[in-house]
């Protein structure tokens, strides 16, 4: 074996291109089964991030089913998801373009099952019984400040014909019919909550025309969160509700909640996106879960009669749209060594099989870097957590004395989480001799609802000291080069990146992927989904417009002192072009060095595969200009202003 070539940190030549990256990777999402059919979404950056439906038979045959230039994605809450179901091979969904909902039978093409409007549709159910889809609607008819939400029922033989069920309330979500399709449960809640904040259970019994009748919140309520109501095969309604400080499960019997495993540990998850499911029925008795600990998932059988929670053993740490039938389990799951892959599990023989992989690279393990969940003192006396991910390059062994520069990762969300699960994004900095530390600053998910809690009132605070405590710590630790470090996160990770690089004086650069720099801004701009959310994040606005103020970077630019390349989709909702635009002024009028590369065409996180690769690479061509070290390959340049 040739030994390792010496080489400085950042310039190690890495088999982890960007090209490699978008040319063999796609996304996986929402898992729906019908009958012994397998479905699942793919996301797929060299289509221009078009979504497809894909059906897997049981003889083993994959195939598409959304045929060209259908894309199934929904905007509703503009996150989407919760974007198609399926019922006897008979496809329901919403298209991308025009938010419409399509049906698409077994050997026809699609056909618009909605008019043409300003409405979108997410987590739909199929009211056999009825002959209708159940449904959110979200109507933009009257403007983008007068959104209005509600549940309805669409007769699937009259054209869509439209019913509403409920409305009144902000927001709705997660219909679900019982088996004998006499009663539906859904969630609701108001504003300024979002649905990990709280929210409420409802049941109603159904008509024979749909509509609904003696309708009775189950739980929930404005500091109780509700995930995921689904009935079990007798017809018992089950939940995943934080009451205890813990995401658990709890079933509605005889007009009683009954917890059936109260654990430090979580069975939920943020409901940023419709359809998310962590667990399901093997039979009337036996549920099938995924929960998660210290931020690493776990699958289990709980036997509800005994409340007997036994391991399911399988090699992944996160785990996703779980759904069971016929003594199966379909899920999306990944590890630390493994991509996300849609994974089948034999429940009789615990056998796993892999049936699709979001990423085709094979490479050598010793090219990859593996996550070590660390935990390190704050400022505030508390504890946070991440995943720090060493240098790791066979090929390669850096001068003696010399430790790696550090690019600190901030999570989107807020209300998020950094994962343990394999990244080849991750991984294109660990090859090329920079050491990452993914971080799960208070107010992540994971933790239970007291760390969520540690960012109420407090975003730009805790999460900006948390980010900075966990670099300083391996810094402290000698692990990384306190002298080259750099902090890089989208979105609300990218707002914390702004705010660490213009209050704090560790950092030496930064990247912000389409992040917040102008919070008063965002809370009157922002979609309706998030329009008060910043009201427990930061405070009441306007009343507090002076801490909106404070926190936001716009207004500190004179602090920031360091160099600073921006990212950012031209379409973006959520996000606006005008938060990084402005940044990118100032900065470089004051003559710091700056950057900014926009993408047109892309929303909120980039879909493209020419994008994702363009981001990744100049973010990398980024900080070899600012901290010095040459790289092992050209790149495209971007252009640095006052460089």
């Amino acid at each position: 074996m040739a030994e390792p070539q010496v080489a400085p940190y950042g310039s190690w030549k890495s088999p982890i291109t960007s090209d490699l990256i978008v040319s063999r990777t796609i996304g996986l999402g929402q898992i729906r089964l019908d009958s012994e059919d397998i479905y699942w979404s793919e996301m797929r950056p060299d289509e221009g991030g078009r979504n497809v439906i894909v059906r897997r038979t049981p003889d083993g045959a994959i195939a598409d089913i959304t045929p060209p230039p259908f894309n199934v994605r929904t905007r509703v809450h503009e996150y989407g998801g919760g974007a198609f179901t399926v019922l006897n091979g008979s496809i329901y969904f919403s298209n991308f373009t025009d938010q419409r909902l399509y049906v698409q039978t077994p050997g026809a093409p699609p056909r618009p099952l909605t008019p043409e409007g300003k409405l979108r549709y997410a987590d739909g159910v199929i009211d056999f019984h009825r002959g209708r889809l159940i449904c959110i609607c979200e109507d933009h008819t009257a403007g983008e400040h007068q959104v209005v939400n509600c549940l309805i029922s669409l007769d699937l033989e009259a054209s869509g014909k439209k019913l509403i069920l409920a409305r009144g309330n902000d927001f709705y979500s997660s219909p679900c019919l019982s088996p004998d399709g006499l009663y539906l449960a859904w969630l609701t809640w108001n504003h300024p909550n979002m649905p990990w904040d709280g929210t409420e259970l409802w049941v109603s019994e159904l008509k024979a025309d749909g509509s609904l009748t003696s309708l009775q919140r189950v739980a929930g309520g404005i500091d109780e969160s509700i995930f995921q109501p689904r009935w079990s095969p007798d017809g018992v309604l089950h939940f995943v509700s934080d009451r205890s400080g813990w995401w658990n499960l709890y079933c509605w019997r005889q007009g009683q909640v009954e917890p059936l495993w109260e654990r430090e540990a979580e069975f939920g998850m943020p409901q940023w996106l419709f359809g998310l499911s962590t667990y399901d029925f093997a039979s009337a008795d036996e549920i099938i879960c995924a929960y998660t600990q210290q931020g690493t998932w776990n699958l289990a059988q709980l036997n509800r009669p005994t409340q007997q929670l036994q391991p399911i053993e399988t090699p992944y740490s996160e785990i996703m749209f779980l759904q069971t039938a016929s003594g199966r389990v379909i899920f999306r799951a990944s590890s630390a060594t493994e991509p996300p892959a849609i994974v089948h599990l034999d429940l009789a023989t615990r056998q796993v099989e892999v049936l699709r992989r979001s990423s085709t690279v094979t490479l050598d393990a010793k090219y990859f870097s593996h996550p070590q969940a660390i935990e390190f003192p704050t400022q505030d006396q508390q504890t946070a957590y991440a995943f720090f991910y060493p240098p790791q390059n066979a090929d390669y062994a850096a001068p003696s004395g010399e430790r790696p520069p550090l690019l600190v990762m901030s999570h989107g969300g807020p209300t998020a989480a950094a994962s343990s699960t394999f990244s080849l994004e991750v991984q294109y900095w660990t090859g090329r001799g920079i050491a990452v530390l993914d971080v799960n600053y208070g107010g992540s998910t994971g933790y239970g609802r007291a760390y969520r809690q540690r960012l109420t009132g407090q975003w730009g605070v805790v999460d900006v000291d948390d980010c900075t405590d966990g670099a300083h710590y391996l810094v402290e630790r000698r692990e990384v080069d306190g002298a080259r470090l750099a902090i890089t996160g989208g979105s609300a990770g990218g707002y914390t990146t702004l705010c660490v690089l213009t209050f704090r004086d560790l950092f030496k650069a930064g990247a912000s992927h389409f992040g917040v720099s102008d919070l008063e801004a965002l809370v009157r701009e922002t979609h309706k989904f998030e329009s008060t959310y910043l009201f427990r994040l930061v405070g009441p606005y306007p009343e507090r417009v002076d801490l909106y103020r404070a926190r936001s970077p716009i207004h500190f630019s004179d602090r920031l002192a360091c160099p600073v390349i921006f990212f950012q989709g031209l379409e973006d909702r959520i996000v606006p072009p005008t938060q990084a635009e402005l940044m990118f002024e100032a900065l470089r009028t004051k003559g710091v060095p700056v950057a900014y590369v926009p993408f047109a065409g892309e929303q909120h996180g980039f879909r493209r595969s020419e994008n994702i690769k363009r981001a990744l690479d100049g973010e990398l061509y980024f900080y070899s200009q600012t901290f010095a070290f040459d790289l092992a390959e050209p790149l495209e340049p971007v252009l640095i202003e006052n460089l």
